[in-house]
């Protein structure tokens, strides 16, 4: 009865919370889309090929990869975690998957999408042991992991690449097929968010995520397994990030022991311009897509307004600040808003 009435006010004090985050987030993911449609028009007007169908599909399928790996990290940055491994696993997933679908070329194509998930998912559990388990920092365990995860991907390869014409059609045919008229890609991400929309909002686990990064004590004490769902969540990251090796191996027709270096900071900047919070207990599926888009518009635009490589990287830095900024403001005004209108 205790743990019961416990937990019932736990899932009060995270729905009032959620209520509140949600007036924010209504906000802040306006704000966003209005950026973006904003961007558009200004890259459209200097360059009438950019809004072309086939400018389009090309930039929402080179953007499927990081919405499936900001999909993951949105889930442990809710939980006050990061990863900062899942550029290492993604390399190590796609460097090991290449080489078997090379020396098997007639594996089934889906058969190397399950090696590479399941490669990712055992990096995962690793993590999460870390993490839940042991009593390490996020930072830390990812950080020691991501260098050990990268050093494995050179020691298989021998420091060798693999190219796309060792690998066969058919494995590098995934990122380029299409499922009803819809590149392969954008299906498999459009899938996993629907899954994760059902896991999120209508299951006990998907709220219990939010509980323990919204309030950690609160969550434990009502029962709550903070262990559970920390290894859960850096699980799912590394199957998400294994996947993502199997299908950037594909559409790159390359596997490299440097792959997606430094990429989990892009990951990390699609769910902060998405809504995220760091802090932990926040964090919308319909904000990720925002971030995760807009990076890729801008990845997309830049290069077609003949802006410079050297600034590029700086714009999108300027950006991420100036969307970190605002959102901080409206979260303040909506904040005080809601103390004004407290009754006493």
């Amino acid at each position: 009865m205790a743990e019961s009435a416990l937990g019932n006010s736990t899932s009060v004090q995270v729905e009032k919370k959620s209520s509140k985050l949600a007036t924010v987030s209504k906000f802040r993911e306006l704000g966003l889309l209005a950026f973006i449609i904003l961007l558009c028009v200004v890259v459209q007007a200097r360059n009438s090929s950019f809004l072309t169908m086939e400018n389009i599909n090309d930039m929402v399928t080179n953007t499927a990869i990081l919405s499936i790996l900001a999909l993951g990290m949105m889930l442990v940055l809710i939980t006050r975690g990061i990863d900062l491994s899942i550029g290492a696993t993604l390399a190590l997933s796609g460097m090991i998957a290449a080489q078997t679908v090379s020396a098997n070329q007639g594996l089934h194509p889906i058969l190397a999408i399950l090696l590479g998930t399941i490669i990712g998912i055992v990096c995962g559990i690793i993590i999460g042991f870390l993490v839940s388990r042991l009593g390490i920092l996020p930072i830390i365990a990812t950080l020691a992991m991501m260098n050990i995860f990268r050093g494995l991907t050179f020691t298989v390869s021998d420091g060798q690449w693999i190219s796309s014409y060792q690998m066969p059609e058919s494995f590098v045919s995934i990122a380029t097929s299409k499922i009803l008229g819809i590149n392969t890609l954008i299906v498999i991400a459009v899938v996993i968010y629907l899954i994760a929309f059902y896991f999120i909002n209508h299951t006990r686990t998907g709220r219990q995520i939010y509980a323990v990064g919204s309030n950690p004590d609160s969550a434990k004490v009502s029962g709550i397994s903070q262990t559970k769902i920390l290894m859960l969540v850096y699980t799912i990251m590394g199957g998400l990030a294994g996947l993502s090796g199997v299908l950037w191996v594909s559409k790159f027709a390359s596997a490299q022991g440097d792959t997606a270096s430094g990429y989990e900071l892009t990951v990390i900047a699609a769910c902060i311009l998405g809504g995220v919070s760091i802090a932990g207990g926040a964090g919308k599926l319909s904000g990720v897509i925002l971030g995760s888009l807009l990076l890729g518009l801008l990845n997309n635009a830049l290069p077609l307004l003949n802006v410079s490589p050297f600034w590029q990287m700086a714009i999108q830095g300027s950006i991420i600040l100036i969307a970190v900024i605002i959102n901080t403001l409206v979260k303040r005004g909506v904040v005080r808003n809601n103390l004004l209108r407290r009754k006493i």
